[in-house]
């Protein structure tokens, strides 16, 4: 502080944390008022006051000891980008919920969709980059779907696919994601639709699907999927070989002539 050349007066009270002397002593350098946060936070707190001070925004929406340091970061950070922070100045919502909500407001888009502190932030994401993408998130906004069974819905739209066979929240997302990839690749997906197979069973019978063999074969909850995997690979490499055989019979056909 002395070499700093600031009133050290100000903070050279040994009740006051090193810390918190280190944030009181960055304001006197750069010459903000001080008193908005000397004596009432902590340090984590004290950094993000004068931050806000150091960049002229209106700290007295979060210069408050009952707003977490993360959370008072996601505020000043709205402050500074000059988006309305009142969306999400409530601290019921976490630091992680905030930064969701403002990162929404800075790309101007409905925030009141997800502003919901029942909504997590990996939920609020989805949502975000769903409306960011221009999708109709109604079809997954609601927080009973789990974050990644979210974004296996996200991407269903995205992808132009009809999400309603598996925006139901009794599929996991590892099932949800089969279905979406069945739906992408224009199978019939009604065969393994059912809630009873797990994602990885679901998966046996749709690479079965693409490889054109017979699934009816092993498309059984009763059958775990190692064993599906088994008997798919069988049904392939038997397809492969019959193949493989009518092409030769074939030829030795064609050159008797």
């Amino acid at each position: 502080g002395l070499e700093d050349k600031v009133d050290v007066s100000v903070y050279a009270d040994p009740s006051i944390f090193s810390l918190q002397m280190e944030q009181i002593r960055k304001g006197l350098k750069h010459n903000v008022d001080i008193s908005t946060y000397v004596n009432t936070l902590y340090a984590e707190q004290m950094e993000q006051v004068r931050l806000g001070l150091e960049n002229n925004v209106d700290v007295s929406v979060y210069a408050n000891p009952r707003i977490n340091p993360y959370q008072m970061k996601q505020i000043r950070l709205g402050l500074e980008s000059g988006v309305d922070v009142s969306y999400y100045t409530d601290t019921i919502f976490d630091d992680r919920q905030m930064e969701q909500i403002r990162l929404g407001l800075e790309q101007k888009i409905d925030v009141l969709l997800y502003s919901n502190p029942r909504i997590n932030s990996r939920q609020m994401e989805q949502i975000r980059l769903g409306l960011t993408e221009g999708i109709d998130v109604s079809a997954y906004k609601d927080y009973v779907f789990a974050q990644e069974q979210m974004e296996q819905i996200r991407s269903g739209l995205k992808n132009g696919v009809d999400v309603s066979h598996y925006s139901d929240p009794r599929f996991s997302s590892l099932q949800m994601m089969q279905i979406r990839l069945g739906l992408e690749h224009g199978i019939d997906i009604s065969f393994y639709t059912n809630i009873l197979f797990t994602g990885r069973q679901m998966e046996q019978i749709r690479l079965g699907m693409e490889d054109g063999v017979d699934v009816s074969i092993y498309a059984d909850p009763r059958i775990d999927y190692i064993q599906m995997e088994e008997i798919r690979v069988k049904l392939k490499k038997k397809d492969a070989t019959n193949s493989a055989d009518g092409k030769s019979t074939s030829t030795t056909s064609m050159s008797s002539f």
